[in-house]
């Protein structure tokens, strides 16, 4: 790659994806303009309502989408039925295998454990609901307590905000913590840098519990 040349990334969209576990990150990366482009995909071309049910429109589809550098996959109630995908799961496995880093958020981590993708590797994913994920794969190196895990190629994260912590340790990574910070800055947010450091952890698997409290 040239120097030059910006890293494409992909998001890839599925009907009642959630919507920050896609732009949350996509803000801090959409902050590097000159280094990455960002192109929305799915399995059809057009507008795909995510949970709350605002847009977002995929430009490309699982046949025309550009090579892509860098994969994001969200999460949301919408994982459960493309977990019966195959051409979803299909598409993760060929452009997983040919990208630089592919990103998961929330349960989008259940997606790529599907795939197969996350075998033998660690990973992990929304607490409330991580057994959705879990139950995809007993290959994968589960972790229950972190705010995001890198492995290889993957880099997964928890439930919705964490995926933005994430993205930014992801920038670090790639362009330098300075790039990182300078993102965080220009966007007021404040940036948990501590992948190990879970809040969140003791609601594993309680959702039920969470939501009725």
């Amino acid at each position: 790659m040239s120097e030059s040349a910006p890293r494409t990334l992909g998001a890839v969209l599925y009907p009642q994806f959630e919507l920050l576990d896609l732009y949350g990150p996509l803000e801090m990366f959409g902050a590097l303009e000159k280094e990455i482009r960002i192109v929305t995909v799915a399995e059809k071309k057009g507008p795909v309502a995510s949970t709350p049910g605002v847009e977002t429109v995929a430009r490309y589809d699982f046949d025309d989408c550009p090579r892509l550098d860098l994969v994001l996959v969200p999460g949301g109630i919408g994982t459960l039925p493309q977990l019966a995908n195959e051409a979803l799961l299909g598409f993760l496995r060929k452009r997983s295998a040919s990208a630089e880093l592919t990103m998961s958020v929330c349960s989008g981590s259940a997606l790529l454990a599907r795939a197969g993708l996350l075998d033998g590797r660690r990973a992990t994913s929304n607490k409330m609901y991580f057994q959705v994920a879990r139950s995809q794969s007993d290959k994968v190196r589960w972790v229950t307590a972190a705010r995001w895990v890198e492995d290889g190629p993957f880099a997964t994260s928890s439930g919705v905000s964490a995926g933005t912590d994430m993205a930014l340790a992801v920038i670090a990574k790639l362009f330098g913590p300075a790039r990182a910070e300078q993102v965080a800055i220009g966007t007021e947010y404040t940036w948990h840098r501590d992948a190990d450091r879970d809040p969140f952890a003791q609601y594993l698997d309680k959702a039920g519990a969470v939501l009725s409290s």
